[in-house]
């Protein structure tokens, strides 16, 4: 297998490409974080819905290493060939099972569409035959198309609700604050992207896996979603992405009616912003984030998605633990991000901001560092000059036919 220079190939916001080596050191220095918010408890078995990149990762990490649990994670990546790298979360869990092998953990993942009852068959199976049930199921997937149990096929849509959407934008592709527009949403958008980033497919899960007797006395769920702030209402969670995230958070309070006779229970998990592929397509977004990145590095609250989780597992979903909620039941991981002090700030800057003063007002190039190395660019002792084997293997369970 012939080694290659990879080189970035950054088209808006997503890269064509993915460094091996530099998506395997994130890993590591992840994995060393996630051990450092673990606390002692009894093993479990965790399912990991949407494992290689993001929250679901970081999730997928913490359970691993942080907890030592039997992780199985399913995700849905391209693998590399002799010219081209695989995907970055094809990277990611390359170097996630090799350290899971070398420190003896149970680390299993399914490279599948988890929309598909051929995939939650394989999952089924293998939890059967591997775990006998589960304690923890995370739903961490993010998609933009959903073929339903009926063959039904559903899109995405970012777009906003009622009014046109105008407001600031970022354009990733020469670094600079732009205006932007978008038209509402129809009725059928909005119903689609319900149907794909909703809660639907999460309670499909959890539902298959009760009727088959895989969730333990003390199993939880919890799915991750975002609120954000007044500066992105309009586009994200008054649109029809935040359409799909209130169904979402209904949708916990109605499986919360699965589990009346046992400890366990659903939840969604409210994160803070972070740097992801998905955040970065959002207008207002990028900006809003390298402005508030700025205010939380001075007052040393900032985290990634790793941290987030940290604290996640070690604060509310450890044994024995009610999380605690707030008045809707939603878990607060943005709780440092929502501050009041910390929103006035935002909306001052918000108010000036300029590409004259971008790099002076706010951390976009903190904001670009993360999201470059979300495909393993740009990170610290990664020579990007030498070439290397692009061709890695990634050990799967195999998919029933």
């Amino acid at each position: 297998m012939a080694k290659i220079i990879v080189e970035p190939r950054m088209r808006g916001f997503i890269s064509l490409t993915a460094h091996p080596d530099g998506c395997a050191n994130r890993v590591l220095k992840d994995i060393e974080i996630a051990k450092d918010f673990a606390f002692p408890e009894q093993q479990k078995n965790v399912l990991v819905i949407g494992s290689s990149q993001g929250y679901g990762l970081s999730s997928l990490l913490t359970s691993c290493f942080g907890y030592n649990n039997k992780t199985l994670g399913i995700c849905f990546e391209k693998p590399p060939s002799a010219s081209k790298t695989a995907t970055a979360g094809w990277y990611n869990l390359v170097e996630a099972h090799r350290q899971a092998d070398e420190e003896s953990r149970d680390l299993y993942t399914i490279n599948g569409d988890a929309f598909s009852q051929q995939v939650k068959n394989t999952a089924s199976n293998f939890i059967k035959e591997n775990f006998g049930q589960i304690d923890l199921l995370i739903y961490s997937l993010a998609a933009p198309r959903r073929v339903d149990p009926e063959g039904n096929i559903w899109n995405s849509t970012l777009k906003p609700i009622g009014d046109p959407y105008q407001g600031y934008t970022f354009n990733l592709r020469n670094h600079s604050i732009a205006n932007a527009e978008l038209e509402p949403a129809t009725q059928d958008e909005i119903t689609h992207t319900v149907k794909v980033m909703g809660g639907e497919d999460w309670k499909d899960w959890v539902e298959f896996l009760k009727k088959g007797d895989l969730l333990s006395d003390q199993f939880r769920t919890v799915a991750y979603s975002y609120i954000g702030p007044e500066v992105s209402a309009a586009i994200y969670r008054d649109g029809t992405i935040g359409q799909a995230k209130k169904h979402l958070e209904s949708t916990a309070k109605e499986m919360n009616e699965l589990f009346a006779n046992n400890d366990g229970g659903a939840w969604v998990s409210i994160n803070t912003a972070v740097v992801t592929q998905a955040s970065s397509a959002i207008p207002a977004v990028p900006l809003y984030m390298s402005i508030l990145f700025k205010i939380m590095k001075e007052r040393n609250t900032h985290e990634k998605t790793i941290h987030q989780i940290g604290r996640l597992f070690r604060d509310y979903l450890r044994s024995n633990i009610t999380p605690k909620t707030d008045a809707d039941n939603l878990i607060r991981l943005d709780d440092f991000e929502m501050l009041d002090e910390v929103q006035k700030i935002v909306s001052e800057i918000w108010s000036r901001v300029s590409n004259d003063t971008l790099y002076e007002l706010t951390d976009y190039k903190g904001y670009r560092e993360e999201f470059e190395q979300l495909f393993g660019f740009n990170i610290a002792g990664i020579d990007y000059t030498i070439p290397t084997e692009i061709e890695r293997e990634l050990q799967l369970v195999d998919i029933e036919t």
